[in-house]
């Protein structure tokens, strides 16, 4: 049964200790109580955009190559055409009812329309910390679910608490997104359903390529215990490995518009696959029992990010467990973003960490329903779509390389002592490693969330700067001091923080960009701005970088967002900072050499700096 705990509704208009301007709303649960009074996402100024934006491709033009650029931003700016296209914008925005005016443009083009596969491309991965206490699939899958279910309830009644940052709420609203959910495909744009967690109330496992469903409460509507679960779990694995499925979770790796149309057949093959297919996609998650044993952190990354391509349901979310007992979390990236899932794994591993999970009796119920398999049934035309899926999953993922570096020579404790922010130290780093591996400036992206505003998600934030290039230039030059990498160093970082802040503010470059491009009229011919080479070279991400910190996590990523470029997942703990890296088989592992020489540099530079200093100041 699926609980419902006793509301804990404010009736109080206004909440103490909040920032002004934010209000209870007595009508919704705690997690959305503040929804209503978030801050819209505003429209920068065009002016300040387009400052930020010549200052952001300086680093990687020519002196000639700027001029001509800088010539084009201004001519637009000064234009009617660039002050009717923002006064539109500021209409959109400016709409009763909307909240925020890139959202549904941003989905769309982002995650929706994208026709490439999810996986690889758009799908993110979570490496869980190991439990040295369970080494088997049935146990660790059965604790993980029954952690789950507590998270579950608070999400589905809005009791959970919202997430702040400085005392301001940040919103919740893709939280209905996290269970009981799938993304559909469809042509031109892909559609997302959310099912009633009341009536929809199971899980869905597969192995060896067949799926099985098991109901989260027993024959008297109380919910299932660990010992349920892992009893369940066995079963599931004994029947699974009687024999191999037909692959039918590889269609959902294929290019969106052939999974559209291999889903019509599949529906098309038999009167029941329809409601089978509604098996699979209403449950509260999906959990991947692969039959292997992965124990290195290349292994579990390659192993949670793509599995073999068959033995998964991509257009979910996805718990992976391996018959070892190590598990991961594959993220369906299409509704949300990564803080809301990492909260959940979090309080997953936290809890079980804790022992702060009520696993319930170590007997199993006699009231159990015995797990029960979904059938697909597939005839010629099926079987094809699902062999062409097998083929193009192997060429794609066969293409890709990836690597983890677990740098374990400092972490935040030791950047901290130079009172610099961790984040900037890392992206400083990467800055530094790509000129040693390319001999030139990167164009990076480094996600911010704009969670601070009602429906927010991303935005940029362009890490390569004039401050980060000169900085990078003096580390390279051996005539340059260690005092004076050291302040370009802190400048460079400075300027990273200032970036971060007005991205999380809604004052970026990228969103505002595309938005004006968006009012653009059929017909209307396309500015000079977005058809300067600088625009599109400057937004070809080749390091596509985030990050997400938690000591419950052993690694995560994601793919690159162009061909020739890298996807660059970072954690950031105590005593270690750890990257995973793919890319399309563009040498990552020398990549990844110089991001540690990089780091080590780095922080040998800034040790006989102060070492410097303190010289000097003894001295004096």
């Amino acid at each position: 049964m699926f609980v419902q705990p006793r509301s804990a509704h404010s009736s109080s208009s206004s909440s103490p200790g909040l920032p002004e301007g934010y209000k209870v709303d007595p009508k919704q649960g705690p997690m959305l109580r503040y929804q209503a009074s978030l801050p819209h996402l505003p429209v920068p100024a065009l002016s300040s955009t387009l400052a930020k934006y010549l200052e952001s491709i300086r680093p990687h033009l020519t002196p000639a190559e700027y001029a001509r650029s800088e010539a084009a931003v201004r001519e637009f700016g000064a234009s009617p055409r660039a002050a009717e296209l923002q006064k539109r914008l500021e209409a959109r925005a400016a709409e009763p009812g909307t909240v925020n005016w890139i959202a549904d443009w941003w989905n769309d083009a982002a995650y929706m329309a994208y026709r490439d596969p999810v996986v690889v491309n758009v799908s993110y991965f979570f490496i869980h910390m190991a439990d040295p206490a369970i080494q088997d699939a049935p146990k660790r899958a059965a604790t993980l679910i029954k952690a789950m279910l507590p998270f579950r309830t608070l999400v589905e009644t809005a009791q959970l608490e919202p997430e702040k940052i400085r005392g301001a709420p940040l919103c919740m609203d893709s939280y209905k997104w996290l269970f009981h959910a799938s993304r559909y495909p469809n042509i031109p744009s892909d559609t997302a359903y959310k099912f009633d967690p009341a009536t929809h109330n199971h899980v869905v496992f597969v192995r060896n390529n067949r799926f099985f469903e098991v109901q989260l409460a027993r024959t008297d509507g109380t919910e299932l215990s660990a010992a349920d679960l892992e009893t369940a779990i066995a079963d599931v694995i004994r029947q699974a490995d009687t024999h191999t499925g037909v692959p039918f979770g590889a269609l959902t790796s294929e290019n969106r518009d052939n999974w559209t149309h291999a889903r019509k057949r599949l529906i098309e093959a038999s009167p029941a696959n329809e409601a089978a297919l509604e098996r699979i996609e209403s449950a509260m998650i999906v959990v991947a029992l692969d039959n292997s044993s992965p124990t290195s952190r290349n292994d579990l990354s390659w192993g949670a990010w793509v599995g073999n391509g068959r033995n998964r349901w991509y257009d979910k979310h996805q718990l992976v467990v391996w018959d070892n007992g190590r598990s991961a979390f594959l993220g369906e990236h299409a509704c949300m973003d990564g803080t809301p899932t990492l909260r959940l794994n979090e309080f997953i591993l936290g809890s079980l960490a804790a022992d702060g999970i009520e696993l319930g009796s170590p007997t199993p119920s006699t009231l159990l329903t015995p797990p029960s398999e979904i059938v697909l049934t597939a005839n010629d035309a099926v079987l094809a779509d699902v062999k062409e899926a097998e083929k193009n999953f192997d060429k794609l993922v066969g293409s890709h390389d990836l690597q983890v570096l677990h740098y374990d020579a400092y972490g935040k404790n030791l950047i901290k002592q130079f009172k610099t922010s961790p984040d900037a130290w890392a992206q400083l780093v990467k800055q530094l490693a790509y000129y040693k591996f390319k001999g030139r400036p990167a164009v990076t992206y480094e996600s911010a969330q704009t969670r601070k505003f009602q429906r927010g998600r991303t935005e940029v934030i362009r890490a390569a700067s004039e401050q980060s290039k000169a900085w990078v230039d003096a580390m390279v030059n051996p005539n340059a001091t260690d005092a004076k990498r050291a302040a370009l160093f802190r400048s460079a970082v400075s300027r990273h923080v200032q970036y971060s802040t007005w991205a999380a503010d809604g004052q970026g470059v990228d969103r505002h960009l595309f938005g004006l491009k968006k009012v653009l009229k059929e017909g209307e011919a396309l500015p000079e701005i977005y058809k300067d080479p600088a625009f599109s070279r400057s937004s070809h991400w080749e390091l596509s970088t985030s990050q997400l910190s938690s000591q419950y996590l052993d690694g995560w990523g994601y793919g690159e967002v162009v061909p020739d470029g890298y996807g660059l997942s970072y954690s950031i703990g105590d005593e270690y900072i750890r990257w995973t890296i793919t890319s399309l088989k563009l040498d990552s592992e020398a990549f990844k050499a110089c991001i540690a020489d990089a780091a080590t540099e780095t922080r040998q530079m800034m040790e006989r700096a102060r070492q410097t200093e303190g010289i000097i100041k003894t001295k004096l």
